[in-house]
């Protein structure tokens, strides 16, 4: 069996999305790059937060669109086609308060049941991620993010009434990661890079984000 880790995720993710959805896979890339970014919080959790941050959008994929709601789209596609672990594909089913929107699609039951919520601490990583970059996969503020999702989709769209319903969810789950970065003395510059303050030479800045390996939405 095929070794599932961060170079296959993000591999996926770009067959997946480079060609049909090219903006798209340019934010995933930024996303598990942001991922990256919060090994010194994470510990063994670091390298299933990547995966999972570079793959969480990968439902968008016309190919792989089923239900038409892409984090359940895609968790089905990691689990029944490449047998990802339950986690993995948990993670993708519930990035950036998922259930929310779920609930106005009317598809709240297929989501619980098929992949019930699990490690609120790693959906809060991965929706600071989500929310903290650009659709073009540049580092930017939560606030900022949000207001370009409601101007991108329009006042109609279904998509900006769950994000204000979602918004608290999204402040909230930022605001964790941010503390739990601040108590590790991991220091986020916002839009710039993040720096470990006990090897102040050692800073990794969002562009370029080629420091680290070149491995071969609902909301967003």
């Amino acid at each position: 069996m095929r070794d599932i880790n961060i170079a296959w995720a993000r591999e996926l993710a770009r067959k997946t999305l480079q060609d049909a959805l090219p903006r798209r896979w340019e934010h995933s890339l930024g996303v598990g790059r942001r991922a990256e970014q919060l090994a010194p919080i994470l510990g063994k959790d670091a390298e299933l937060l990547a995966m999972a941050a570079y793959l969480h959008d990968i439902g968008y994929a016309p190919e792989l669109v089923d239900v038409g709601f892409h984090p359940i789209d895609g968790a089905r596609y990691l689990r029944d086609v490449h047998g990802a672990d339950e986690l993995l594909c948990k993670l993708v089913a519930h990035h950036t308060c998922a259930e929310i929107e779920a609930g106005d699609r009317g598809l709240l039951d297929i989501l619980q049941g098929e992949f019930p919520k699990q490690r609120p601490d790693l959906v809060e990583a991965i929706t600071y991620c989500d929310m903290t970059t650009s659709p073009d996969g540049v580092p930017v503020k939560a606030v900022d993010r949000l207001a370009e999702i409601r101007e991108r989709y329009g006042p109609e769209d279904l998509v900006t009434a769950t994000i204000a319903k979602a918004t608290p969810c999204i402040m909230s789950a930022v605001h964790a990661i941010e503390t739990r970065m601040a108590s590790a003395d991991v220091r986020s510059a916002g839009t710039a890079e993040i720096v470990a303050d006990a090897q102040p030479h050692r800073a990794i800045h969002a562009k370029p984000f080629y420091l680290i390996p070149a491995y071969p939405a609902h909301l967003a």
